[in-house]
């Protein structure tokens, strides 16, 4: 720097990055696009209108063979307005890229459903406007636990997630007694078992975690099922904090047995073991022993029938939580 100052012409005219020239939304490249879109791509577009946001990490880790390849494809799907992405601020490192729905990939979302894109509600500054919104790292984080089980079963072939339902769903179904963060439904051979997930980031007072208790027992009292409830928290000591109120709680509802609750620690995760989920991090409320179990272990399974619960009335039907065969690690679509 001493030999070689900076002209200060230099800091008149800073270059910026070219940007890269993206392909306007219209009709004929709607017709283009026909052609192009993967079901992998139609399955990345589906997700992001059911969950909202997704990383780039989350989405290559479970629907391509490699991070390279899943960021060119991404890119693409940027270039030709299927997707937008942001990159929120991190004061260490940078965050991953964040991906959302733009207009091309709503319109070819909408025409593959018989509808308009007026039908689906979207709005494009909505979908970008999650960027700026507080609870960011908490959709974030429910879409990471969700994608961490996704994995696990990809990768063990033990069992498979049969849906995943966003809040925004579970909000429109149960809202008027109780909103989970999401709600899961997992297949092994011929049983499966349903949960509802409270995704805690340690933010909220635990007597309004413990509160939410009542809505669930209510829903379960107004449906007649019986569907478990997981409890997510950040470290062992919050959840140990937690677990006293709950079980108190739980005690002083009408019909404890209709709601059964087991509860976790994002900590107690070994991360040099495939950290997921579905891992033995789990402590059922009434189990006094300290021993904890993998998810199956405390989730009860029922043989499959043909009426599920899964059955959800709203505008497009809950996408396939698992992506296509072809395009899953190791299944040789790039």
């Amino acid at each position: 720097m001493l030999a070689a100052p900076t002209p200060q012409r230099h800091h008149r005219a800073p270059k910026s990055a070219r940007p890269s020239p993206r392909v306007a939304n219209s009709a004929v490249h709607q017709a283009v696009l026909s052609t192009r879109l993967t079901p992998r791509d139609r399955w990345i577009i589906s997700m992001l209108w059911e969950h909202r946001v997704l990383t780039s990490e989350q989405i290559t880790s479970v629907a391509f063979p490699s991070y390279r390849s899943g960021r060119q494809r991404l890119r693409e799907l940027y270039l030709w307005g299927v997707i937008d992405r942001f990159q929120p601020f991190t004061p260490v490192g940078s965050a991953p890229m964040h991906y959302v729905l733009a207009p091309a990939g709503a319109a070819a979302l909408a025409s593959q459903h018989g509808l308009e894109v007026k039908d689906l509600g979207y709005r494009h500054d909505r979908a970008v406007g999650i960027a700026h919104s507080l609870r960011l790292a908490h959709t974030v984080g429910v879409n990471e636990w969700f994608v961490g089980l996704i994995g696990d079963a990809l990768r063990l072939g033990e069992f498979a997630v049969d849906a995943w339902w966003s809040e925004v769903r579970c909000t429109r179904l149960f809202g008027d007694l109780t909103r989970p963060d999401g709600y899961g439904r997992l297949v092994r051979g011929a049983v499966h078992t349903e949960f509802f997930l409270e995704f805690d980031l340690g933010t909220e007072p635990l007597t309004k975690v413990v509160g939410k208790l009542v809505g669930y027992s209510a829903l379960a009292e107004s449906t007649g099922i019986s569907t478990p409830l997981l409890f997510w928290f950040p470290i062992a000591r919050r959840e140990a904090n937690a677990r006293k109120q709950l079980l108190a709680a739980w005690r002083g509802l009408d019909n404890p047995d209709a709601v059964p609750v087991s509860t976790a620690a994002a900590n107690l995760l070994d991360p040099s073991d495939e950290p997921s989920p579905a891992n033995a991090v789990w402590l059922s409320l009434d189990n006094r022993s300290a021993r904890r179990s993998a998810l199956h272990d405390v989730l009860p399974m029922c043989p499959q029938s043909a009426a599920s619960s899964s059955d959800s009335p709203t505008v497009l039907p809950p996408p396939d939580p698992m992506p296509p065969p072809a395009s899953r690690p190791g299944g040789g679509s790039r």
